[in-house]
């Protein structure tokens, strides 16, 4: 079953359709019409809700385990957005920001959002305005939360400023408390469209919001907590499954008798949607279901139901995963071998991002170690589609247009994929492990008698993973375990261009990723990766490009006679964002702009 909460009421589930979206739950389910449907493809954001987490080691039923949760508020594109996605959440649209007690409205106190609104005219035709209103509501109640949670400062016997977190915990940087302002204002209103009033007027209602309010609190008028304690059983029958499936597998012998014991959480006229709670238990079913389509965040996918109307009879989905939505450093050891001289091995680390990751959770770690990578991100689809859309279903996509693949190939990436389904491990081959991480073989197994691990590991380059449009290495009962991007070194530089009709909230035309490694003087290339992406049928690295740049050199010169030889690496596509002559021409003149940003970079380091 699932379990959520809806506008402060409970929901349980077991005879539903998977396939059943959350707008399609709350306009014809339910009822609840506040919520609009515009594109039906997540682009428009009328139909954008604010979702929060619950808390996730609730094990019994007390009110005050529940309350004030510390997870924060996010937004989310209900049409696109499987309802079993919202599994141990708590939903809420645009009707429940106000205090309004029992409807009437006459004695209702609108939320400082709705207020704002109101009083900035932001509303015209007002069918984009729960949407708005929603993504403008998640901001303010992010805000007002890490105001309310703030550490309390106390003076310590030496007469400094002592707070009650943990000062070692160097993950975190202090946070500003400052009120919202107009970048952030307009950042969070990203995925939302409007054609009538245009975006003045409700950009001054999203900076007017916290004044409201804090003339609320200060007024001690009431208001509403929208973190409310709720009862801990949507949760607690989640341990419940977990504890479940920790016994299950820790007594595994063959495959029926674990899969048995695995009930789908959805049913409905022979379609099922199982909701895996560990990787083990993700491994049993895909191995009794190779053909199930698995289901991540679906920000893609999800048009097959929205716009394709297809009907999936078996759902694999990841949410519940915790191990697939992390991020961890490990050491890699590089060894080479040369005729002249021994063996010798060469320590290094790379990133390693659980495929579960969604774009919102990667963001701050990317921002720690790949600064310029994390600088597009304000340029990958909306804050919406970050919160839900992750790098495992970005890259098995395997879109021409992805925003992702062509950054990852730059940088070298490997993919770690498993096989689960026993009728094709004789298709993947034992050579193709790479992967030099002792914890990762410990975990990989082949095939073989006792058939214990019932599944097949293997790590390869991600320029290996793509064979032709939307064609991966992946094959029936496969997954994305996760990415493996090596760090930066020292005297390497990473430069990416993304090429849209809009800035923000659009596919890209063309992309470029480039990562340039200099020698220890700064004069000569020594080794170049170009990654392109809208450029053909799949993302691929300009190899004729990189071979030319390499031994070159950091002059503009150098990387305007490798641009000539892209034509020999691609042969760019023509379709309704750009043609074929648009893209070669654009993409040379990227290559040259990044040489510029090169020279100019180095000029800086040895000034």
């Amino acid at each position: 079953m699932i379990n959520f909460y809806l506008n402060g009421k409970h929901h349980e589930l077991t005879q539903l359709n998977p396939n059943t979206t959350v707008l399609e739950y709350l306009r014809l389910h339910v009822r609840q019409t506040d919520t609009k449907e515009g594109c039906g493809s997540g682009d428009c954001g009328a139909c954008t809700i604010m979702a929060q987490r619950l808390p996730f080691n609730a094990t019994d039923n007390s009110s005050s385990n529940a309350s004030n949760s510390s997870e924060p508020f996010y937004t989310l594109n209900s049409c696109i957005t499987l309802l079993s996605l919202m599994d141990g959440h708590h939903l809420m649209t645009a009707s429940y920001l106000a205090d309004n007690p029992e409807n009437h409205p006459e004695r209702a106190l609108l939320h400082p959002v709705q207020q704002a609104m109101v009083e900035c005219h932001g509303s015209q035709c007002g069918f984009c305005t729960p949407g708005f209103v929603m993504s403008l509501a998640s901001v303010y109640e992010n805000k007002r939360m890490q105001r309310l949670n703030r550490p309390t400062q106390s003076v310590s016997s030496d007469g400094s400023n002592a707070n009650n977190s943990d000062s070692d915990d160097l993950s975190h940087e202090d946070l500003s408390y400052e009120d919202l302002n107009y970048d952030e204002i307009v950042a969070s209103i990203s995925g939302n469209l409007c054609r009538c009033t245009g975006y003045r007027p409700i950009i001054e209602a999203g900076l007017m919001m916290e004044k409201i309010g804090q003339q609320r609190d200060a007024d001690q008028a009431a208001v509403k907590d929208l973190t409310i304690g709720l009862a801990t059983d949507v949760m607690a029958s989640t341990n419940i499954s977990a504890d479940i499936s920790t016994s299950i597998n820790a007594g595994v012998s063959t495959k029926e008798s674990s899969i048995a014991s695995i009930e789908p959480a959805l049913i409905d006229a022979g379609r099922k949607l199982f909701i895996p709670q560990s990787v083990d238990e993700l491994n049993q079913i895909l191995a009794a279901n190779p053909t199930a389509t698995i289901w991540a965040g679906g920000t893609d996918l999800g048009l097959s139901v929205t716009q394709h109307l297809v009907d999936h009879e078996v759902i694999v989905q990841l949410s519940a995963i915790e191990s697939l939505k992390s991020w961890s450093l490990s050491d890699v050891e590089e060894v080479f071998n040369s005729d002249a001289k021994p063996s010798t091995a060469q320590i290094s680390q790379e990133l390693i991002f659980g495929a579960g990751m969604s774009y919102a959770k990667m963001l701050p770690v990317l921002e720690q170690y790949f600064p310029e990578f994390a600088q597009l991100f304000e340029r990958i689809a909306s804050p919406q589609i970050r919160n839900m859309g992750t790098i495992g279903g970005n890259v098995a996509n395997a879109s021409p247009i992805g925003d992702l693949p062509p950054i990852l190939l730059a940088l070298g990436a490997r993919i770690h994929l498993r096989h689960c389904d026993g009728n094709v491990y004789d298709n993947v081959s034992v050579d193709a492990y790479v992967d030099d991480n002792a914890e990762s073989h410990a975990n990989s197994s082949v095939n073989d008698d006792s058939n214990e691990q019932p599944y097949t590991d293997e790590v390869i380059p991600l320029s290996d993973f793509f064979l032709d449009y939307k064609k991966t290495k992946l094959l029936a009962g496969s997954y994305v375990v996760a990415i493996h991007i090596p760090l930066m070194q020292d005297h390497q530089h990473l430069f990416i261009h993304k090429i849209s009709k809009r800035y923000e909230d659009d596919i890209s035309a063309c992309l470029l990723a480039a990562k340039i490694e200099l020698s220890v003087d700064g004069t000569t290339i020594n080794n170049v990766k170009f990654g392109l992406g809208g450029m053909a049928a799949i993302p691929l690295l300009a190899a004729h490009c990189q071979q030319a740049l390499i031994g070159q050199p950091v002059e503009v010169a150098s990387f305007e006679k490798a641009a000539q030889a892209l034509p020999l690496d691609v042969s760019p596509l023509t379709d309704v964002r750009a043609s074929r002559e648009y893209r070669m021409h654009v993409v040379q003149r990227l290559l040259i702009k990044c040489g510029k940003q090169l020279v100019k970079n180095s000029q800086i380091e040895t000034a």
